[in-house]
């Protein structure tokens, strides 16, 4: 395996209601004192606004620990921009125009 899927350090997680997979997230987790890094995150759409993404971030960062945590977001998906502030974590100041449509802004937590 090869890329992405092959970093060391990075993690996967499903998240499952009923044993049927409804998302996943990926966090990166160096173990070396550096941040660790939450992104990316989904749902499939019949499973939105039930709190699974809440409760998902909740449990990586027990695992992972609560030391600092970054993200970054696409500022104009509003609910994934809330989502990540009602979960603690501000916005740095930091933001990468992708295109006229895109912009990336940054989040950390610690």
């Amino acid at each position: 395996m090869s890329g992405r899927l092959a970093q060391k350090g990075r993690y996967y997680y499903f998240i499952k209601v009923n044993d049927e997979i409804a998302g996943a997230v990926s966090i990166t987790d160096r173990k070396d004192g550096s941040p660790k890094r939450l992104a990316p995150i989904f749902l499939l759409p019949q499973y939105e606004g039930q709190g699974l993404a809440q409760e998902a971030i909740r449990e990586v960062e027990r695992i992972h620990g609560s030391h600092t945590w970054e993200l970054d977001t696409i500022l104009q998906e509003e609910k994934l921009c809330y989502l990540y502030e009602k979960m603690g974590y501000r916005k740095t100041g930091e933001l990468t125009p992708v295109n006229d449509r895109m912009t990336l802004v940054f989040y950390e937590k610690e």
